[in-house]
């Protein structure tokens, strides 16, 4: 299984008067369609290492590779064009334009990509929703769904761009028993059907159990 990600000694450290490690020394790989639960404690530094990995925040030191090319050496303009190309999220809460309908938000990250055209925009962004189940809701204002058809169209937001790496951060945090497995399987199933690799931070034992791999973070470190 070739590696999708690759960190060497990723450290994050938050300047000041009394310095905060978030995260140290983290050493990890990430192998193409692997699915990998990040778990730890409260205050354990996991969202902190998902922004890192995510591109969304910059290293105090260490190095990050993402398809064997070293991020570091990119501008901020470089990272974003990344982020938008190469990497889906998905959050706790979908952060969904409420005045979007699920298919206009889903098309937002081709728009700004830019590469299909509106027609083709539209058509994919219809496509990804019926293969989430969402085909009835497509027109729908994001107050018109329920929590997990929320999730579901973000999931489907994620993957508009065919990122190679979907990063999720306590995405079944919000959701009811039923629509979390709902999800837990989506996000499995994700790594087949698209070829993505998939990396999640969950306080939910259940959801990562679905996971190729379980990783743990203690005091910003990874441990056995």
């Amino acid at each position: 299984m070739s590696d999708i990600l690759r960190t060497e000694n990723l450290t994050r450290i938050l300047p000041g008067e009394v310095q905060v490690t978030l995260v140290q020394d983290i050493n990890l790989t990430i192998g193409k369609s692997e699915f990998v639960a990040i778990m730890g404690p409260s205050g354990s530094g996991k969202s902190s290492l998902l922004y890192l990995l995510g591109l969304l925040d910059t290293p105090t030191s260490g190095k990050l590779w993402l398809e064997n090319t070293e991020t570091n050496l990119f501008s901020d303009h470089q990272l974003a064009k990344i982020r938008l190309q190469r990497i889906g999220f998905v959050f706790q809460f979908h952060f969904l334009l409420a005045e979007f309908s699920s298919l206009d938000n889903v098309m937002l990250p081709m728009r700004k990509l830019g590469l299909l055209t509106e027609s083709q925009a539209k058509e994919k962004a219809s496509q990804l929703l019926d293969s989430l189940d969402l085909h009835d809701h497509k027109h729908k204002l994001p107050s018109q769904l329920s929590g997990g058809q929320r999730q579901r169209v973000a999931i489907a937001r994620a993957l508009a761009n065919d990122p190679i790496l979907i990063l999720a951060d306590e995405p079944t945090g919000a959701l009811d028993t039923k629509a979390s497995m709902n999800v837990r399987e989506i996000l499995h199933g994700l790594t087949r059907s698209h070829q993505c690799a998939i990396v999640a931070v969950t306080h939910d034992a259940v959801f990562a159990q679905a996971a190729d791999r379980q990783i743990h973070l203690v005091d910003g470190r990874l441990v056995p």
